[in-house]
């Protein structure tokens, strides 16, 4: 699919879409909940529906009505000796220590960029709790056979916050007296995120300084009925867009929540966006736009939308936190220097910092997604400020995570046009 996008001025209302990583989370703790939880709000992106189809593979009973979903469980019981994660980090990384809660050999699979995200941590890792596990030389696929026996054990936290919140929540359903230690733990908020779900589904872990994971006695998840909240993942890039062309409110954002993505906040106050913030509503409106220095390490996945809103700054902005960007859909720093690059904008890479040189004029162009949904979408922004149309290739990315980001776009005024090849 082809999107050519237009300059364009912003104006108007929208509402987030559901939280991909708040959606695969309940998923995975309604699996483990014995009985009947509700999800409402729920999220329909590509990893969301992975999410769903890999639950009820493990035994979860899906039913889904207008605007929520009922999941009945009894545990994880596999009905399938192999479950595809689609191309979802967090779907695989999570549901495999779930997954080997049970005895039965299970083969776990994915497709596009998940192929070649190195997976050797469950090599490292699954076979101190008695868990056989196998790659193909640290790829995909991945041969489990349990069931996982929790134990103290002490993980490097570098490697991937989501497979730390995988064994967090098979824990949960498992472990009695145990402590998981963690060494140079990434991306602390999203394991806010996840300690802040297992407790709506009854689950408490007792947190010290995230370094050190205590379950005391023996707990079981208990089905809930949990609504969804927006997405500050997706909703940064419309947040950036009325930073950069216009104005706007996005509602449906908790600026309560654990999602770390919400430090788009944070860049867009130090760029000297006007933020006028509500409980579950913001509002942003364009003003002078300086450049910016931000620290986007626990919260990699705002690398786009920072660079969107950088290219609009006048001066160069510096961000930390490129190596966090290698194993993404795309090695993220080269796609972006690349991409950025063809609309006029010079992106330097020096060892962990990116420095986005911004307010030299952003030149229509014809780019290319690297089927990386963020990039799309980063492209898509920058496009609202662009002397000429910029043209999306491989534009339909976006669908896994935010498959409404270009009628959204249109809703607040976006000119854009789409072409299915």
């Amino acid at each position: 699919m082809q999107v050519t996008v237009l300059p364009a001025i912003i104006k108007g209302t929208v509402t987030a879409n559901p939280s991909k990583s708040a959606m695969q989370r309940a998923v995975a703790a309604a699996l483990l909940a014995k009985g009947t939880s509700i999800i409402r709000n729920p999220g329909l992106s590509n990893d969301c529906l992975a999410a769903l189809e890999v639950a009820e593979n493990l035994g979860a009973e899906i039913k889904r009505e207008d605007n929520h979903f009922e999941i009945t469980s009894k545990g994880v019981q596999p009905l399938s000796h192999e479950i595809n994660c689609g191309e979802s980090g967090l779907g695989i990384r999570m549901f495999t220590p779930i997954a080997a809660l049970s005895a039965q050999p299970i083969t776990i699979v994915g497709h596009g960029s998940l192929t070649t995200r190195p997976m050797h941590f469950f090599e490292e890792v699954l076979p101190q709790l008695q868990v056989k596990c196998t790659t193909d030389n640290g790829k995909l696929p991945l041969h489990i056979q349990g069931p996982l026996q929790p134990k103290d054990i002490t993980i490097d936290g570098s490697l991937s916050s989501q497979f730390l919140t995988g064994l967090l929540m098979a824990y949960g359903a498992a472990a009695a007296d145990v402590t998981i230690t963690v060494k140079d733990l990434k991306s602390k908020p999203y394991i806010a995120l996840t300690l802040q779900l297992m407790a709506h589904f009854g689950i408490k872990v007792t947190e010290t300084s995230f370094e050190q994971f205590r379950f005391g006695k023996q707990q079981a998840y208990k089905p809930t009925d949990y609504t969804v909240e927006g997405d500050w993942s997706g909703a940064a890039f419309l947040l950036v867009a009325a930073a950069v062309a216009g104005k706007a409110e996005v509602q449906h954002l908790n600026t309560a929540s654990a999602q770390s993505d919400k430090a788009i906040l944070e860049a867009l106050e130090k760029a000297g966006a006007t933020i006028l913030p509500g409980v579950f509503t913001i509002n942003i409106q364009r003003n002078g736009l300086q450049p910016f220095e931000i620290d986007a390490t626990d919260c990699p996945d705002l690398f786009p939308p920072l660079v969107a809103l950088a290219a609009n700054c006048n001066g160069t902005t510096k961000i930390k936190g490129v190596s966090r960007l290698a194993h993404k859909e795309s090695d993220r720093g080269l796609t972006l220097q690349e991409e950025f690059g063809k609309m006029g904008i010079r992106i330097d890479l020096e060892g962990d910092i990116m420095l986005v040189h911004g307010g030299t004029g952003i030149k229509g162009a014809t780019v290319h997604s690297h089927n990386d949904h963020r990039i799309a979408m980063a492209c898509a922004v920058a496009a609202l400020t662009a002397d000429g149309p910029v043209v999306i290739e491989n534009a339909e990315a976006i669908n896994k995570s935010y498959p409404e980001f270009y009628d959204h776009l249109q809703l607040l005024g976006g000119k854009i046009t789409v072409d299915v090849q």
